[in-house]
């Protein structure tokens, strides 16, 4: 099963559909994250959970110690 990485991002009430749109498309590109959930409050503030998955590169074995 993968492992991921989150990051939250919070919008003040008032900001525009344009500029949250721009700013999630920014870290798509640039950081590698994808959108996993949207909340928009009663209030206005828009909550965005960015995550993005962990590769973990396995260590090479070391090579065997030869004996003269």
């Amino acid at each position: 099963m993968p492992e991921y990485e989150f990051r939250t991002i919070h919008f003040p009430r008032g900001t525009t559909r344009s500029s949250v749109r721009q700013e999630l498309t920014d870290h798509a590109e640039y950081g590698h994250w994808e959108l996993h959930r949207m909340v928009v409050y009663l209030g206005g503030v828009q909550k965005a959970w960015l995550r993005r998955k962990i590769i973990r590169v396995p260590r090479p074995a070391s090579p065997p110690v030869r004996m003269r």
